[in-house]
């Protein structure tokens, strides 16, 4: 990293500036300001120890000199000395090294040239597209709109996927979780989600993410049309975890922006599990007492802080949509159930339907949205139940069908959805390139209903 991606105030700015006069006032600015330098005293693991000069948690310093000069936060304070995270490769830090404090914390650009581009985990452009212009730095940091200022989630936004519109309903300003465990389809069902939803914005933010799969994400699943109305952020998994950790506040960041403009974001976040392991390892680094299962207590604090900044503001609203990969497909582990007691609804991913080629292998039966009510009607509500039961009673008599001890006419909504398998299941099953609008969504689920009510 070299000293022209960060600006002495803390600007990521990658090959981009807010202007020629704004870059002039920042050097009058960084030229004007003490110069007071520190040393490294220690680097152990992830972290640097720094003495000698005064800085906040949260604020950045500059390690080294010239061309090979890194940046680095401060993460705790110990006594007289700084407890600092790398936003690069250590190598080449040494115990002498000089340190400069810039005095403020990480900032990004924001404006409108942000759509179509695609962003580092610090906001730095790395698509090659240029500079970003007519932008103002902001800081990643910001508080959550004030709960009694929010407005209220009664508008439906649907998602272009037939099992979520009709079972798992969200609404505009909801935040809902993704929760499976490793391959499974969480990526892909965000994909289709990307293409079907009717946001005016999208904000995507890739944590950890397989290098390879990202470009394509972004050339496949996003493609050229849905590029052009959305803002990519990524940091693969071979980034330092301060790095992973920043790229969901620089996304999320982005998305408060256009929310405060009025408009209506959607903001996929794939994986919040990545985003906490990437706090995990900041917070042992910097010497916090591992908790529950290895997390310190910093990761619990994280979630509610970067999951309240979504939802609906005083305009605009901000749709979260969240993977989160639970642990040995145990949905009670520690991140998973933190996650789920903050967020608005919960979308479960069944492995069972994954393996048996059932996609998207949403298992509607455990998936819950809380808004439910406040985006649907009463008919869509009442069709909706029905068809909930009839799975219900499907599963809860499936076994004795296979070993033959099933008594037809025992349970007519059990009766019912065997008759009706078939189009049940081609109801819940949507090709990743079809999109589906939801009106005929409702459409559709309305005739399945009628077809199940004739079944004597």
């Amino acid at each position: 990293m070299s000293s022209l991606d960060i600006r002495p105030d803390g600007t990521a700015l990658g090959n981009g500036g807010t202007g020629p006069s704004a870059g002039r006032l920042g050097g009058v600015l960084a030229a004007a300001r003490p110069r007071v330098t520190g040393k490294v005293t220690a680097a152990i693991g992830l972290s640097v120890s720094v003495a000698g000069i005064a800085g906040r948690v949260g604020d950045l310093v500059r390690i080294g000199e010239g061309s090979s000069a890194m940046y680095a936060e401060v993460a705790a304070i110990d006594g007289d000395e700084l407890k600092c995270l790398p936003l690069g490769n250590l190598t080449g830090i040494g115990a002498g090294s000089p340190v400069e404090a810039t005095g403020s914390p990480l900032q990004v650009l924001v404006g409108d040239s942000l759509r179509g581009r695609i962003l580092d985990g610090l906001g730095r452009p790395m698509d090659g597209g240029g500079p970003l212009v007519g932008c103002e730095a902001v800081t990643v940091e910001l508080a959550p709109p004030n709960a009694l200022e929010r407005r209220l989630v009664n508008t439906p936004l649907p998602l272009g996927v037939r099992a979520l519109d009709s079972l798992v309903p969200c609404g505009q300003g909801q935040r809902i979780g993704i929760f499976a465990g490793s391959g499974v389809g969480k990526s892909s069902l965000l994909s289709m989600i990307t293409r079907g939803s009717d946001a005016e914005m999208t904000v995507v933010c890739l944590v950890g993410e397989r290098g390879r799969e990202v470009r394509e994400f972004i050339e496949h699943d996003l493609g050229p049309e849905g590029l052009k109305r959305a803002v990519v952020v990524i940091a693969t998994s071979d980034q330092p975890p301060l790095v992973r950790l920043r790229a969901c506040f620089v996304a999320t960041r982005i998305a408060e922006f256009y929310r405060d403009r009025g408009m209506n974001v959607l903001l996929l976040m794939d994986s919040l599990t990545r985003a906490a392991m990437a706090q995990r390892e900041v917070g042992l680094s910097a010497g916090e007492p591992p908790a529950t299962r290895g997390y310190p207590p910093s990761v619990f604090a994280l979630l509610p802080r970067l999951l309240e900044r979504a939802g609906p503001g005083p305009v605009g609203s901000i749709t979260g949509l969240y993977t989160v990969l639970v642990d040995g497909d145990d949905h009670n582990e520690p991140i998973a159930d933190a996650a789920r007691s903050i967020l608005d609804g919960h979308i479960v991913l069944d492995r069972r339907l994954a393996t048996t080629g059932h996609f998207p292998s949403i298992e509607v039966l455990e998936s819950v949205s809380r808004v439910a009510n406040a985006v649907t009607t009463k008919e869509q509500r009442a069709d909706a139940t029905a068809l909930r039961r009839l799975l219900a009673a499907y599963r809860d008599v499936r076994e004795l069908v296979e070993i033959g001890a099933y008594v037809p006419g025992t349970n007519h909504d059990a009766d019912a959805a065997r008759m009706l398998w078939p189009q049940i299941n081609q109801f819940l099953r949507q090709d990743m390139d079809e999109q589906f609008p939801a009106e005929r969504t409702w459409q559709a689920l309305r005739m399945l209903i009628t077809a199940a009510g004739g079944v004597s």
